[in-house]
């Protein structure tokens, strides 16, 4: 169990998110990565949530876990 798992499942607000969007955006915030990344990776499917905030529980900056799990580039063959 990683450290995100034992926080609260809703600090970021009033009540629950109401769709997904918000609720992965709130749980980057919450891990420490600034409100416009959060904001973009909440919106990209293509990025793992549960990998970028492990990394971020075992110490990793959250810009370099971003690096480390960004998309590689669609190469047309």
């Amino acid at each position: 169990m990683t450290l995100h798992e034992l926080r609260p499942v809703l600090p970021c607000g009033e009540g629950p998110p109401l769709d997904v969007a918000a609720w992965r955006r709130c749980r980057l915030v919450e891990a420490g990565f600034p409100q416009r990344l959060a904001e973009r990776l909440a919106v990209d499917p293509r990025y793992d949530l549960h990998a970028l905030l492990e990394l971020v529980d075992r110490g990793c900056p959250p810009l370099l876990a971003v690096r480390i799990h960004a998309p590689l580039p669609e190469v047309d063959q």
